[in-house]
Protein backbone atom coordinates (compact mmCIF):
# COMPACT_ATOMS: atom_id res chain seq x y z
CA UNK A 1 0.00 0.00 0.00
CA UNK A 2 1.41 3.19 -0.72
CA UNK A 3 -0.64 6.74 0.51
CA UNK A 4 0.03 10.07 -1.84
CA UNK A 5 -0.69 13.39 0.04
CA UNK A 6 -1.48 15.79 -2.81
CA UNK A 7 -2.84 18.92 -1.19
CA UNK A 8 -4.13 20.05 1.89
CA UNK A 9 -6.16 22.93 2.88
CA UNK A 10 -4.21 25.62 5.02
CA UNK A 11 -7.60 27.05 6.42
CA UNK A 12 -9.69 23.99 7.25
CA UNK A 13 -6.93 21.15 7.49
CA UNK A 14 -8.89 19.31 4.37
CA UNK A 15 -6.75 16.47 2.61
CA UNK A 16 -6.46 14.85 -0.81
CA UNK A 17 -4.66 12.12 -1.33
CA UNK A 18 -4.54 8.97 -3.55
CA UNK A 19 -4.25 5.08 -1.54
CA UNK A 20 -2.55 2.93 -3.91
CA UNK A 21 -3.95 -0.65 -3.17
CA UNK A 22 -3.12 -4.08 -5.30
CA UNK A 23 -7.06 -4.16 -6.22
CA UNK A 24 -7.26 -0.31 -6.98
CA UNK A 25 -6.70 3.12 -6.39
CA UNK A 26 -9.01 5.32 -3.96
CA UNK A 27 -8.77 8.85 -4.28
CA UNK A 28 -9.47 10.50 -1.06
CA UNK A 29 -10.89 11.97 0.79
CA UNK A 30 -13.93 9.03 0.16
CA UNK A 31 -17.04 7.09 2.05
CA UNK A 32 -16.70 4.16 2.31
CA UNK A 33 -19.62 1.92 1.85
CA UNK A 34 -20.41 -0.92 4.49
CA UNK A 35 -20.39 -4.68 3.51
CA UNK A 36 -21.06 -6.34 7.01
CA UNK A 37 -21.61 -10.07 5.96
CA UNK A 38 -20.29 -9.89 2.12
CA UNK A 39 -22.56 -7.67 0.93
CA UNK A 40 -23.74 -3.71 1.01
CA UNK A 41 -27.56 -4.04 1.40
CA UNK A 42 -29.41 -3.73 -2.01
CA UNK A 43 -26.43 -3.44 -3.57
CA UNK A 44 -24.77 -6.06 -5.94
CA UNK A 45 -21.46 -5.81 -6.33
CA UNK A 46 -21.60 -5.09 -10.51
CA UNK A 47 -24.07 -1.89 -9.40
CA UNK A 48 -21.69 -0.33 -6.60
CA UNK A 49 -18.47 -0.83 -9.08
CA UNK A 50 -20.11 0.74 -12.27
CA UNK A 51 -23.01 3.02 -11.02
CA UNK A 52 -22.21 3.94 -7.42
CA UNK A 53 -18.76 3.65 -8.75
CA UNK A 54 -17.43 2.66 -4.15
CA UNK A 55 -13.75 2.71 -4.64
CA UNK A 56 -13.35 0.99 -1.40
CA UNK A 57 -15.95 -0.78 0.95
CA UNK A 58 -16.16 -2.56 4.36
CA UNK A 59 -16.58 -5.62 5.99
CA UNK A 60 -17.04 -6.76 9.37
CA UNK A 61 -14.49 -9.20 10.83
CA UNK A 62 -17.23 -10.34 13.78
CA UNK A 63 -19.58 -11.08 11.22
CA UNK A 64 -17.58 -12.57 8.84
CA UNK A 65 -16.20 -14.78 11.42
CA UNK A 66 -19.04 -16.25 12.42
CA UNK A 67 -21.13 -16.40 8.94
CA UNK A 68 -20.30 -17.54 6.56
CA UNK A 69 -16.99 -17.87 8.32
CA UNK A 70 -13.19 -18.49 7.71
CA UNK A 71 -13.27 -22.34 6.48
CA UNK A 72 -15.94 -20.22 3.77
CA UNK A 73 -13.91 -17.76 3.00
CA UNK A 74 -10.51 -19.69 2.68
CA UNK A 75 -11.85 -22.36 0.16
CA UNK A 76 -13.44 -19.17 -1.94
CA UNK A 77 -10.05 -17.76 -2.22
CA UNK A 78 -10.81 -14.62 -0.03
CA UNK A 79 -13.74 -12.11 0.36
CA UNK A 80 -12.84 -10.90 -2.91
CA UNK A 81 -14.17 -13.84 -4.41
CA UNK A 82 -16.34 -14.67 -2.14
CA UNK A 83 -18.50 -11.53 -2.88
CA UNK A 84 -17.37 -11.23 -6.63
CA UNK A 85 -15.57 -7.42 -5.71
CA UNK A 86 -12.77 -6.56 -7.21
CA UNK A 87 -11.87 -3.25 -5.61
CA UNK A 88 -10.37 -2.59 -2.26
CA UNK A 89 -11.55 -3.91 0.80
CA UNK A 90 -11.04 -2.56 4.49
CA UNK A 91 -11.77 -4.71 7.19
CA UNK A 92 -12.70 -3.47 10.92
CA UNK A 93 -10.97 -5.98 14.26
CA UNK A 94 -14.56 -6.84 15.72
CA UNK A 95 -13.48 -4.38 18.39
CA UNK A 96 -16.80 -2.26 17.77
CA UNK A 97 -18.95 -4.81 17.69
CA UNK A 98 -17.75 -6.56 21.08
CA UNK A 99 -18.38 -2.94 22.59
CA UNK A 100 -21.97 -2.87 20.96
CA UNK A 101 -23.02 -6.31 22.65
CA UNK A 102 -21.28 -5.87 26.05
CA UNK A 103 -23.98 -7.98 27.58
CA UNK A 104 -22.30 -10.89 25.55
CA UNK A 105 -18.70 -10.24 26.86
CA UNK A 106 -15.90 -10.18 29.07
CA UNK A 107 -12.43 -8.46 28.34
CA UNK A 108 -9.02 -9.26 29.65
CA UNK A 109 -5.87 -8.30 28.46
CA UNK A 110 -5.12 -11.33 26.95
CA UNK A 111 -8.03 -10.93 24.67
CA UNK A 112 -12.25 -10.93 24.45
CA UNK A 113 -14.61 -13.65 24.78
CA UNK A 114 -18.12 -13.58 23.82
CA UNK A 115 -21.08 -14.93 22.83
CA UNK A 116 -22.53 -15.23 19.17
CA UNK A 117 -25.54 -12.87 18.51
CA UNK A 118 -26.63 -15.59 16.31
CA UNK A 119 -26.63 -18.95 18.52
CA UNK A 120 -25.16 -17.82 21.73
CA UNK A 121 -21.51 -19.79 21.03
CA UNK A 122 -19.21 -18.92 22.74
CA UNK A 123 -15.70 -17.65 21.28
CA UNK A 124 -12.45 -15.92 21.61
CA UNK A 125 -10.74 -13.33 19.90
CA UNK A 126 -7.13 -12.41 20.72
CA UNK A 127 -4.81 -9.74 19.06
CA UNK A 128 -3.79 -12.30 17.35
CA UNK A 129 -6.57 -14.42 16.02
CA UNK A 130 -7.80 -11.33 14.55
CA UNK A 131 -5.53 -10.86 12.42
CA UNK A 132 -4.97 -14.29 11.10
CA UNK A 133 -8.80 -14.00 10.79
CA UNK A 134 -8.31 -10.80 8.37
CA UNK A 135 -5.09 -12.51 6.63
CA UNK A 136 -7.97 -15.35 5.79
CA UNK A 137 -11.00 -12.73 4.79
CA UNK A 138 -8.05 -11.12 2.55
CA UNK A 139 -8.40 -7.48 3.15
CA UNK A 140 -6.02 -4.86 1.49
CA UNK A 141 -6.43 -2.83 4.89
CA UNK A 142 -6.77 -4.33 8.28
CA UNK A 143 -7.42 -3.23 11.88
CA UNK A 144 -5.65 -4.06 14.89
CA UNK A 145 -8.04 -4.98 17.94
CA UNK A 146 -8.70 -2.64 20.38
CA UNK A 147 -11.50 -1.77 23.48
CA UNK A 148 -13.80 0.90 21.87
CA UNK A 149 -15.82 2.44 25.38
CA UNK A 150 -18.53 4.40 25.63
CA UNK A 151 -18.88 8.37 24.93
CA UNK A 152 -19.46 8.78 28.76
CA UNK A 153 -17.02 6.30 29.83
CA UNK A 154 -15.16 7.98 32.96
CA UNK A 155 -11.68 8.87 32.69
CA UNK A 156 -9.90 6.10 34.61
CA UNK A 157 -12.06 3.53 32.63
CA UNK A 158 -10.65 5.65 29.17
CA UNK A 159 -6.95 5.61 30.71
CA UNK A 160 -7.49 1.63 31.14
CA UNK A 161 -9.15 1.59 27.55
CA UNK A 162 -6.40 3.54 25.79
CA UNK A 163 -2.91 0.89 27.84
CA UNK A 164 -5.18 -2.23 26.34
CA UNK A 165 -5.66 -0.97 23.29
CA UNK A 166 -1.76 0.43 22.71
CA UNK A 167 -1.31 -3.37 24.14
CA UNK A 168 -2.98 -5.34 21.59
CA UNK A 169 -1.40 -2.89 18.85
CA UNK A 170 1.74 -4.27 19.67
CA UNK A 171 0.90 -7.61 19.50
CA UNK A 172 -1.11 -7.22 16.35
CA UNK A 173 1.96 -5.65 14.40
CA UNK A 174 4.09 -8.60 15.67
CA UNK A 175 1.47 -11.40 14.64
CA UNK A 176 1.14 -8.77 11.05
CA UNK A 177 4.96 -8.97 10.62
CA UNK A 178 5.26 -13.08 11.65
CA UNK A 179 2.92 -13.87 9.06
CA UNK A 180 1.89 -13.51 4.93
CA UNK A 181 -1.31 -12.96 3.08
CA UNK A 182 -3.12 -15.83 1.56
CA UNK A 183 -4.06 -15.01 -1.80
CA UNK A 184 -0.91 -13.15 -3.04
CA UNK A 185 -2.08 -9.66 -2.71
CA UNK A 186 -0.48 -7.06 -0.09
CA UNK A 187 -2.26 -6.32 3.21
CA UNK A 188 -1.34 -3.16 5.39
CA UNK A 189 -2.25 -3.18 8.82
CA UNK A 190 -3.97 0.42 10.43
CA UNK A 191 -3.70 1.02 13.76
CA UNK A 192 -6.65 2.78 15.82
CA UNK A 193 -6.55 5.61 18.67
CA UNK A 194 -8.82 5.63 21.73
CA UNK A 195 -9.21 8.16 24.63
CA UNK A 196 -13.25 8.84 24.69
CA UNK A 197 -13.59 12.24 24.70
CA UNK A 198 -10.06 13.41 26.97
CA UNK A 199 -7.18 15.07 25.39
CA UNK A 200 -4.51 14.20 26.94
CA UNK A 201 -5.69 10.33 26.67
CA UNK A 202 -5.91 11.21 23.08
CA UNK A 203 -2.59 12.32 22.57
CA UNK A 204 -1.24 9.98 24.99
CA UNK A 205 -2.87 6.87 22.28
CA UNK A 206 -1.86 9.17 19.17
CA UNK A 207 2.12 9.38 20.05
CA UNK A 208 2.00 5.68 21.53
CA UNK A 209 1.02 4.36 18.00
CA UNK A 210 2.99 6.55 16.04
CA UNK A 211 5.78 5.30 17.83
CA UNK A 212 5.15 1.58 16.54
CA UNK A 213 4.84 3.51 12.88
CA UNK A 214 1.81 2.12 11.47
CA UNK A 215 1.49 2.38 7.97
CA UNK A 216 -1.86 4.52 8.61
CA UNK A 217 -4.11 5.16 11.37
CA UNK A 218 -7.98 5.28 12.66
CA UNK A 219 -9.66 7.33 14.84
CA UNK A 220 -12.00 5.01 17.14
CA UNK A 221 -14.64 5.39 19.56
CA UNK A 222 -16.04 8.19 18.21
CA UNK A 223 -19.69 8.83 17.00
CA UNK A 224 -20.32 6.57 20.55
CA UNK A 225 -22.29 8.76 22.50
CA UNK A 226 -20.45 11.85 22.69
CA UNK A 227 -21.66 15.05 21.64
CA UNK A 228 -21.29 16.36 17.83
CA UNK A 229 -18.62 19.29 19.07
CA UNK A 230 -16.63 16.58 21.34
CA UNK A 231 -16.28 13.91 18.51
CA UNK A 232 -14.79 17.35 15.71
CA UNK A 233 -12.75 18.55 19.00
CA UNK A 234 -11.13 14.98 19.52
CA UNK A 235 -10.55 14.52 15.76
CA UNK A 236 -8.30 18.04 16.09
CA UNK A 237 -6.84 16.83 18.87
CA UNK A 238 -5.48 13.62 16.96
CA UNK A 239 -4.76 15.46 13.74
CA UNK A 240 -1.98 17.46 15.37
CA UNK A 241 -0.19 14.51 15.79
CA UNK A 242 -0.93 11.56 13.35
CA UNK A 243 1.52 11.65 10.25
CA UNK A 244 1.31 14.02 7.47
CA UNK A 245 2.21 11.69 4.91
CA UNK A 246 -0.35 8.50 6.21
CA UNK A 247 -3.83 8.10 5.87
CA UNK A 248 -6.67 8.25 8.22
CA UNK A 249 -9.87 6.79 8.77
CA UNK A 250 -12.30 7.72 11.23
CA UNK A 251 -14.25 4.89 12.08
CA UNK A 252 -17.96 4.64 11.80
CA UNK A 253 -19.09 8.37 12.02
CA UNK A 254 -23.15 8.58 11.60
CA UNK A 255 -24.67 11.10 9.10
CA UNK A 256 -23.62 13.24 6.22
CA UNK A 257 -22.89 16.34 8.46
CA UNK A 258 -20.51 14.38 10.57
CA UNK A 259 -19.16 12.88 7.73
CA UNK A 260 -18.53 16.72 6.15
CA UNK A 261 -17.33 18.18 9.27
CA UNK A 262 -14.61 15.33 9.86
CA UNK A 263 -13.53 15.07 6.18
CA UNK A 264 -13.00 18.78 6.39
CA UNK A 265 -10.46 18.02 8.95
CA UNK A 266 -8.52 15.94 7.43
CA UNK A 267 -10.48 12.32 7.32
CA UNK A 268 -11.35 8.98 5.41
CA UNK A 269 -14.86 8.11 6.58
CA UNK A 270 -17.00 5.15 6.84
CA UNK A 271 -20.63 5.32 8.27
CA UNK A 272 -22.13 2.15 10.40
Amino acid sequence: MRFTLEHTDPDTGARAGRLETDHGTIETPIFMPVGTVGSVKAVQPRELQHDVRAQIILGNTYHLYLRPGTDVLRQAGGLHRFMQWPGPILTDSGGYQVFSLAELRTLTDEGVRFQSHIDGAHHWFTPESVVDIQRTIGADIMMVLDECPPGDADRPYAWRAHERTLQWAARCRRRFDETEGLYGHDQALFAIVQGVVYPEIRRASARALVDLNFPGYAIGGLSVGESHEAMYAMVEVVNEILPADKPRYLMGVGTPANLLENVARGSICSTV
